[in-house]
């Protein structure tokens, strides 16, 4: 898979996605926001492909939006209609939002491995993962509130939901840095690793027992957790119901019984 802003590999049931503009920071400009949206959306509907990591080239993780595309939008002011300015506005933010969302809406689980700096763009990228992991070293910032805008690509909408809202209140108002120790006390991250290269090994191996599962039960439980967070208790309820009357009885559930009869590791198709 041949992109321009980012490196992904697939090797047995786990595709490799890097963010690469280290030379940037891997801060991403409008084409590399739509470019990760085309990469999801591919490994989405991928039968090759289980589990995904997500991760970062170079000195950090990701610095955010790129400036280049921040000054483009100070480039708006000079159209004099109010309403037009408003309109295209509009269009970039959920054309930016719809990148963002492409990481949730991938049907395969997404773990984020994030190394040293994760800023603005980037914590909303993680937050939309379902996993989350980091070195030592990492930190995460809400940014945006020292560059007087709002966070707008999600990270407001989706931290909130398994990080302390009061908590995320303070990251937003006051762009405080979150340092690794606390990401992980807090629930930001999942486990925090002492280098980049022993993360990624231990983010490796959660994501090879992930795609030793059966695929249809790992991709409903995405599903019905997503479900879950954006519903009450008795809608999430009847969702798994009906999610289950029509997946329960399927060839997965089948080889789960024979290999557990015959004391052997399951073996899923794709």
């Amino acid at each position: 898979m041949d992109y321009s802003h980012f490196l992904v590999t697939i090797n047995e049931g786990i595709a490799r996605v890097s963010i690469n503009r280290p030379q940037k920071a891997n801060a991403l400009a409008l084409p590399a926001w739509e470019e990760m949206k085309a990469v999801f959306d591919a490994l989405s509907d991928r039968s090759d492909v289980r589990v995904v990591i997500l991760s970062g080239e170079g000195k950090l993780f990701c610095a955010g939006i790129d400036l280049e595309l921040l000054m483009s939008v100070k480039d708006l002011e000079r159209n004099p209609s109010a309403g037009h300015r408003s309109d295209a506005l509009l269009t970039l933010v959920e054309k930016l939002q719809a990148c963002v969302t492409a990481i949730e809406q991938c049907r395969k689980p997404v773990l984020a491995a994030v190394h040293n700096g994760c800023i603005g763009g980037g914590v909303d990228i993680i937050a939309a993962c379902d996993l989350r992991y980091c070195t030592d070293d990492a930190y995460f910032v809400i940014k945006e509130i020292d560059m007087g805008m709002v966070a707008d690509l999600g990270t407001l909408q989706r931290l909130p939901a398994f990080v302390k809202p009061a908590v995320v209140t303070e990251m937003a108002l006051t762009g405080r840095a979150v340092m690794a120790e606390e990401a992980a006390a807090i629930g930001l991250v999942n486990t925090r690793y002492a280098t980049r290269e022993i993360m990624l090994e231990e983010v490796q191996k959660i994501a090879a027992v992930i795609a030793s599962k059966s695929p249809l039960s790992v991709r409903g439980t995405k599903q019905v957790l997503l479900h879950a967070r954006d519903h009450s208790v008795r809608e999430g309820l009847d969702f798994i119901a009906r999610h289950n009357a029509a997946h329960l009885l399927s060839d997965d559930l089948t080889e789960s019984f024979k290999a557990a009869m015959e004391k052997r590791k399951a073996k899923y198709k794709d």
